[in-house]
C-alpha cells in the first residue's frame, strides 16, 4: 500500500495536462495513474492542479552574515508557500562560499535550518581561489558565480581572501585578462559559470557623470546602469566563453540588447544560457512612481521596450527560466536617496503567483510555467529528473494549484524576515493550497506546517 495518494487533480508537465493520480511512497513519486489505488492517507485534488515544486535558482539568504535582511529559516518558509520546493542560495554571505570547508560548513548550518531543499552556489574569484573550484565541485557546489564588475572593500577582501590588505579601502575588481583566465579554470571543472553581466568601468563613468548632473530620478538610474552596460558585459563574457568552453549563464538578464545577444550566441553553438527574474517580467521604470526605492535593483528594471524583449525570450526559449533574484533589506535601509540605497528585492514567495495570474488572464500555460520553473532549472543543473518532474522516481515536491481563487499579495501576509515586495496590493488570480516536500505536506493554506526538514541536493556528476 501506497503512503500518500493525491488524487482527481490535473498533473502538469512541460507538456501537457492530464486527469490522473499521484501516489507517493518513501518520498518519491511511484506511480501516476488514472486508476484509483488505496493508500494510507489520501488527499482529494479534485478541481486543483498539480505541479512540480519549483526550483529558484537565484537567492540571496544572507545567512550567515546579514541576518537582519534575511535567513535561512524566514526565507525558506517564504520559498514554500509561494510553490518553491528548491532554492539555489548565493555565495556572497559572510563567511562566502570560496572552498570546500566553506561550502561544506554552510550546508550543514543549513541542514536544521531550511524548510525547503537547497544547493549552494560556490564563488569564483580569479586567482584567489581558482586551486579550489576542484574541490567544490567534489564538495557538491551547484555551479559557481562570478560578481563580474563588483568592487570590493577592504573588510570584505580580507573575509573572502583571509588576508588583509594593505592598500585603499575600495579594491577594483578583476581586469579582462583575470576574467578571462578564470573562465578558463571554471571550463577545466566542466561547471556551469553564471555571471552578473554589467560592464563597471562604464557603469562608473556614467554614473559620475549623472551624479554631477545632481539628478537622483528613476531615469537617472537607468541612465547610470545602462543597458549598453549590460550589453558590453554580454558581448565579452560570450567571446569568452567562445574560446574557453566554458558553460555560461548569464544571471538576471534585463535588456533587450542582452536577449538579442544570447539568442545570436545559442545559434553559432556557443554554450550560454539565461534567466530573468519575476521584478523583470512584471514591473517596468513606469512603475517606481508607486513602487518607490523598494524597486530598486541590480540590474535595474527598465523600459516597457526591455520586459516585452524578455517576456518574448521566454516564450521562444532564448531565456531559459524564470528565477526571483529574492534579497531582501530592511525597510529603513531602502529609505533614502535613490543612488545611496541598497539595491535588492523580495521575490522569492510571488514569483509564482505572478506567473498563475498570466495563466488565468491567457498570456501563458501552466504547462509552459513547468518548464520555465521546474523542468529547465533543474535540467540545466543536473538535478533532472530527480527535481522538476512528476514521473516515478522524482521526489515528490508538489504543488497544488487552484485557477478559481483570487488572492492578494500583501506585505504583512509574506513570510521573509523583511517583507517588503514591489508588488504589495497586486490581486492574484489562482492561489497556492498546498505544497509538498518529498511527499510531506509543508504548507496548507498559505502557512507552514511541520518543523524543518530541507536537505542539501548535489547535481549528477557524468
Amino acid at each position: 500500500m501506497y503512503k500518500l495518494g493525491i488524487v482527481n487533480g490535473y498533473v502538469v508537465s512541460g507538456k501537457d495536462i492530464r486527469k490522473a493520480n499521484l501516489y507517493i511512497q518513501d518520498g518519491k513519486i511511484a506511480l501516476v495513474t488514472t486508476e484509483l489505488i488505496e493508500a494510507t492517507e489520501i488527499y482529494d485534488a479534485e478541481g486543483l492542479h498539480i505541479i512540480p515544486g519549483c526550483l529558484d535558482v537565484h537567492c540571496h539568504f544572507r545567512d550567515p552574515g546579514y541576518t537582519d535582511k534575511e535567513d535561512m529559516p524566514h526565507g525558506t518558509r517564504a520559498a514554500a508557500v509561494g510553490g518553491v520546493t528548491t532554492v539555489f542560495d548565493m555565495p556572497n554571505t559572510n563567511p562566502p562560499v570560496k572552498d570546500a570547508q566553506s561550502f561544506r560548513e554552510k550546508a550543514i548550518y543549513f541542514s536544521d535550518r531550511a524548510y525547503v531543499d537547497f544547493a549552494l552556489w560556490g564563488l569564483a574569484l580569479g586567482k584567489m581561489n581558482s586551486s579550489k573550484l576542484a574541490e567544490m565541485v567534489d564538495a557538491g557546489a551547484i555551479a559557481f558565480k562570478f560578481f563580474w564588475g563588483y568592487a570590493l572593500n577592504s573588510k570584505t577582501y580580507e573575509l573572502i581572501y583571509n588576508y588583509k590588505p594593505e592598500m585603499p579601502d575600495l579594491i577594483a575588481p578583476l581586469n579582462n585578462g583575470e576574467v578571462y583566465e578564470l573562465f578558463e579554470e571554471v571550463a577545466r571543472t566542466e561547471t556551469l559559470l553564471a555571471i552578473h553581466a554589467e560592464d563597471h568601468v562604464l557603469v562608473r563613468t556614467l554614473t559620475e557623470r549623472v551624479l554631477q548632473s545632481e539628478r537622483r530620478d528613476y531615469s537617472a538610474l537607468l541612465e547610470a546602469r545602462s543597458n549598453l552596460a549590460e550589453e558590453v558585459a554580454i558581448q565579452t563574457a560570450i567571446a569568452f566563453s567562445k574560446v574557453t568552453g566554458v558553460k555560461l549563464h548569464i544571471a538576471h538578464i534585463s535588456t533587450q540588447e542582452g536577449v538579442e545577444l544570447v539568442k545570436e550566441a545559442q545559434k553559432k553553438g556557443i554554450p550560454v544560457t539565461t534567466e530573468t527574474c519575476s521584478h523583470h517580467l512584471f514591473l517596468d521604470s513606469d512603475d517606481y512612481d508607486r513602487v518607490g526605492p523598494v524597486m530598486k535593483v541590480y540590474p535595474p528594471v527598465r523600459g516597457k521596450r526591455d520586459r516585452r524583449a524578455l517576456w518574448s525570450g521566454l516564450q521562444e526559449g532564448t531565456v531559459a527560466l524564470v528565477c526571483s533574484d529574492h534579497a531582501p533589506h530592511k525597510l529603513e535601509d531602502k529609505k533614502g536617496d535613490l543612488f545611496t540605497v541598497p539595491a535588492g528585492m523580495c521575490d522569492v514567495e510571488t514569483m509564482l503567483p505572478l506567473m498563475i495570474n498570466e495563466v488565468s488572464r491567457g498570456v501563458i500555460t501552466l504547462p509552459f510555467i513547468v518548464q520555465k520553473m521546474a523542468e529547465n532549472p533543474a535540467k540545466l543543473f543536473n538535478l533532472y529528473p530527480k527535481k522538476g518532474s512528476l514521473e516515478p522516481g522524482a521526489d515528490a515536491d508538489i504543488v497544488l494549484v487552484d485557477l478559481s481563487k483570487e488572492t492578494e499579495i500583501r506585505n504583512e501576509r509574506l513570510h521573509s524576515k523583511q517583507p517588503i515586495t514591489g508588488f504589495h496590493g497586486t490581486f492574484i488570480q489562482g492561489c497556492l493550497v498546498a505544497t509538498f516536500l518529498r511527499g510531506k505536506q509543508i504548507v496548507k493554506d498559505g502557512e507552514i506546517i511541520g518543523e524543518p526538514q530541507g536537505k542539501l541536493v548535489k547535481p549528477l556528476r557524468s
